[in-house]
């Protein structure tokens, strides 16, 4: 299946399928696109098998963080044979959800989850695609939190070290795929 060697490190097999678009999405930024892993079927199985590894037995539901985010949680959740919570941005779902705002670097945002989308207790596993400053990942686990389940980790595919995501963090199990230096 597209040439993908199972000898391949999960961080080469990301460095030869992703693709670098410089200057998004402003100057001076240099973007890793995963949409190329997405699609490698290889490359997709790959990546959602190492994120969930270290995981095993430890999770009852993957969460997905809206967008990508939910490409990863819906093939974690098939491949463990668990269900899909949905972590939405604000005003997207209709019932009555529980709200978290965090700050972004020119502003503020906000993230939303059912109110009774999940039993207290539940343990989830949160899955997203890239762990920068911690805001979007560091809000979804106040929001697993408020629902009075139990956040067993934090998967992401790629983390860029020099903006403290992790740091926000603190307390939770963090697996990342790769680390980028920024």
């Amino acid at each position: 299946m597209l040439g993908v060697t199972t000898s391949e490190s999960i961080s080469d097999l990301l460095d030869r399928l992703s693709k670098i678009v410089p200057d998004y999405p402003q100057p001076g930024i240099s973007f890793k696109d995963l949409t190329p892993v997405f699609a490698d079927p290889v490359g997709l199985r790959r990546m959602v098998d190492e994120l969930i590894a270290p995981f095993e037995g430890q999770f009852d539901i993957v969460a997905g963080l809206e967008a990508r985010g939910f490409v990863l949680a819906a093939a974690a959740a098939y491949a463990s044979g668990k269900g899909m919570l949905t972590i939405r941005k604000a005003g997207k779902l209709p019932r009555e959800v529980y709200r978290d705002e965090y700050t972004l670097e020119y502003g503020t945002s906000c993230l939303e989850v059912h109110k009774d989308e999940i039993a207290p207790g539940t343990r989830v596993l949160i899955l997203d695609d890239v762990l920068a400053t911690g805001g979007t990942v560091g809000s979804s686990v106040r929001l697993i939190e408020k629902t009075g389940a139990v956040v067993a980790g934090v998967g992401v595919v790629l983390e860029l070290d020099g903006l403290d995501g992790r740091g926000k963090l603190e307390g939770h199990r963090v697996h990342s795929l790769q680390v980028v230096h920024s």
